[in-house]
């Protein structure tokens, strides 16, 4: 897998262009900001009213509607939120989207389910940072950047892949390294990812071992220290340098159980259900479901929610945290 950098993506793609930001959310913000600190032309759609749109006119992009936007644009980056985008797309996006512009994305989900489907003069492509949108901007600021993903859809100038390298190396990507890939292969993937490991499988792990030691009579404090504080001092092991290089930071006794017992938790049985989890994304199955979640009202959604947000592992956890000043604990904002 061929990693491209600095030196093979020039931003001369973008030089004298346009860029609208379309929601200045997470990523929004964040190639938003790099962006127009990389020299380039960045205008902003979003609500004025919204705390985003606050945001960005205090950053000194004052933010306008979306159509106006997209109509100004060279190249038009859509970072809402995935289940937002076709019917902001259908009303805003499609009627302003002239010949031979560039339409951008952060991730390849309504592009690869055909819940979008751009005109066909229209350059199509992707650039997906492997971090989130805070971090996107922490490390340019650094002087660094966060990998980044680019696909190409569509190529109708002949300049989709330029385009994407300058967007990549505008935002501090192609300082860490630019992976080409496909719309496919990004979505499912990173679907994949965040149900059975980063987001439901490590979240599930979490609560069960904290319900087993609790339902056993231990201390909830004890137990979340054990099953959740200190899971990220494993994955900074981990991330620095492998599974190998996390074994060799603990103890005999700790690695000798890892090998052991590891393997009865994650098992043949949680294995055939990641590959059923994986089918259900690959067939589309999970991306209706999503879809008539939310245009159901997402009620669902909400009772999930609400009743993993009461468990004692999370309020556990936001008492522990308060104790702990130098976590900077930090909560999700109040809608």
């Amino acid at each position: 897998m061929k990693m491209i950098y600095e030196n093979e993506a020039p931003i001369d793609a973008l030089k004298g262009k346009t860029v609208a930001i379309i929601g200045f959310g997470s990523q929004g913000h964040a190639h938003g900001l790099n962006l127009r600190d990389s020299g380039v032309k960045v205008i902003v759609a979003n609500r004025p009213d919204s705390p985003n749109g606050k945001l960005a006119a205090e950053q000194g992009l004052k933010p306008i509607s979306v159509a106006d936007a997209v109509a100004q644009a060279d190249l038009s980056i859509i970072t809402l939120p995935d289940e937002k985008q076709p019917e902001v797309f259908t009303a805003s996006i499609a009627p302003h989207l002239k010949a031979g512009k560039a339409l951008g994305f952060t991730h390849g989900f309504n592009i690869h389910f055909k819940t979008i489907m751009p005109p066909k003069d229209v350059d199509v492509l992707m650039v997906a940072p492997k971090g989130p949108g805070h971090l996107v901007r922490s490390e340019f600021e650094k002087g660094g950047g966060v990998p980044c993903l680019l696909a190409v859809h569509q190529d109708a100038t002949g300049n989709a892949k330029k385009i994407g390298l300058a967007w990549a190396r505008g935002i501090g990507g192609a300082r860490s390294g630019v992976i080409e890939t496909t719309f496919k292969i990004e979505c499912e993937t990173d679907l994949f990812g965040e149900q059975a490991v980063l987001c439901g499988g490590l979240s599930a792990l979490i609560k069960a071992g904290f319900e087993t030691l609790t339902e056993a009579g231990y201390p909830p404090e004890m137990a979340y220290f054990e099953c959740v504080h200190e899971v990220k001092l494993i994955v900074d092991l981990i991330y620095q340098g492998g599974l190998d290089y996390m074994r060799y930071s603990i103890s005999n006794t700790a690695e000798y159980g890892d090998l052991t017992r590891g393997p009865r938790v994650v098992n043949a049985q949680t294995k055939a259900e990641m590959k059923k989890i994986l089918a259900e994304i690959t067939s589309g199955q999970f991306a209706k479901e999503w879809r008539a979640e939310y245009e159901g009202g997402m009620q669902n959604f909400k009772r999930l929610y609400e009743a993993d947000n009461t468990h004692p592992v999370e309020v556990v956890g936001r008492k522990l945290r308060k104790l702990m000043p130098w976590l900077k604990a930090k909560e999700p904002p109040k809608s």
